[in-house]
């Protein structure tokens, strides 16, 4: 067991980018205040992925040291759309999108956190109602100088690309979040910072403590850029656990270290010894194929986790097709139509980009013409990991 020192050290260690006001917190965490915790997360798609899990397992950290997690869904957010890490505008998502997106978000957390101990909040309860005169109090707060210095900000007026009043806006609603829910720390990634920031200058001016901040380091996708689910290169959390691990397997060798890292617990002592086999010669695969069993176990089971790793071995290692097949009948026998009916592309546009790139086999064959008629009785591969038998 660790001690509750060690704990605390890890807490602030750990999947840490920045902490402000490191000592202010450290100081609250030793005194054994009960602290209120917060992170915040816009639906903008149905899934949350692994870059997620980095500030969900900071949530339960805190929580495991007997600390409140108010995770606050940004329903009213999510419509307007933060430009944090964009470098062009964010379009606005129509409410009926946010809506469907955020279905099952509290479900999937739970893979993380203890959602029956946390409080849950969705902000248009309080955004959604506030009027012309108070949002004109909070603006007033800051200058716009402070909102266009941010770097990506500063790089599209250069460009001369369109900064929407509804972007300057944005950092107030999340800042007003913190004041309502009356944050002790906030949590976010590198790209949030001006955001939380402002939670900070939001409190001040309500006349409450302003909270800490704890940022958090992005984490790479499945082709090394930052993982994004615009970008199509997620692990996401509801992921199959054959698909995340074979996700996982796919990963580039220089990110094993800072997965095991940022996207699990294992303890560090551990960790660092992986570091030190890879540096002496191991092979990269045999410590990611620990990391791909240690996450398929966090979100699924020991068990599922076992047979994940079975079935990678089997299909990609031993290049065999796996003995149970998924049987499909499709609505059409065109290889597209059987790519979509499948489950293994999310449009005919994205069917094609996968066939024209080589990406699907009928039989162990390439096929990369797209008009292809699959027979009966034919086994589809797509990538490395996905089969059916077509009937």
């Amino acid at each position: 067991m660790q001690k509750k020192e060690e704990k605390i050290k890890e807490l602030l260690e750990r999947g840490i980018e920045e902490v402000i006001d490191k000592k202010n917190l450290e100081k609250k965490l030793f005194s054994g205040k009960k602290l209120r915790v917060k992170l915040g997360i816009d639906p903008t798609s149905p899934n949350l992925h692994l870059g997620r899990s980095i500030p969900l397992l900071k949530l339960r950290d805190f929580q495991e040291l007997g600390h409140k997690i108010v995770f606050i869904i940004g329903d009213f957010t999510g419509v307007i759309g933060d430009t944090s890490d964009k470098e062009s505008e964010r379009p606005m998502l129509p409410q009926k999108e946010v809506k469907e997106n955020l279905k099952t978000y509290i479900k999937q957390a739970e893979k993380i956190i203890d959602i029956k101990k946390a409080e849950v909040y969705y902000n248009s309860e309080w955004l959604g109602k506030l009027g012309y005169a108070e949002i004109g109090t909070q603006a007033n707060i800051f200058s716009l100088n402070e909102f266009i210095s941010r770097e990506n900000i500063k790089r599209r007026t250069k460009k001369g690309k369109r900064v929407s009043l509804r972007e300057v806006l944005y950092p107030l609603m999340q800042g007003y979040d913190s004041v309502v829910v009356k944050a002790n720390v906030e949590i976010g990634g590198t790209d949030q910072r001006f955001n939380l920031l402002t939670g900070r200058e939001m409190q001040k001016f309500y006349n409450q403590d302003p909270q800490d901040i704890i940022t958090n380091p992005l984490i790479e996708g499945t082709d090394g850029k930052k993982m994004s689910s615009s970008m199509g290169n997620t692990i996401n959390l509801s992921e199959d656990p054959s698909d995340m691990f074979g996700k996982v397997m796919s990963l580039q060798d220089e990110l094993i270290i800072r997965y095991f890292t940022l996207l699990t617990r294992k303890d560090m002592e551990t960790v660092k010894s992986y570091e030190k086999k890879i540096k002496k010669g191991e092979n990269p695969r045999n410590i990611k194929l620990k990391l791909a069993k240690e996450i398929v176990k966090m979100y699924h089971s020991e068990s599922e986790a076992i047979n994940a790793e079975s079935y990678f071995i089997n299909t990609f290692s031993k290049k065999e097709v796996p003995e149970k097949l998924k049987k499909l009948k499709p609505s059409s026998y065109d290889i597209v139509s059987v790519l979509l009916d499948g489950g293994f592309v999310s449009s005919r546009s994205e069917a094609k980009r996968v066939i024209s790139q080589g990406g699907v086999k009928i039989n162990g064959k390439k096929i990369k013409e797209i008009n292809f008629k699959v027979k009966e009785g034919s086994v589809l591969q797509k990538g490395k990991m996905n089969f059916l038998k077509v009937v």
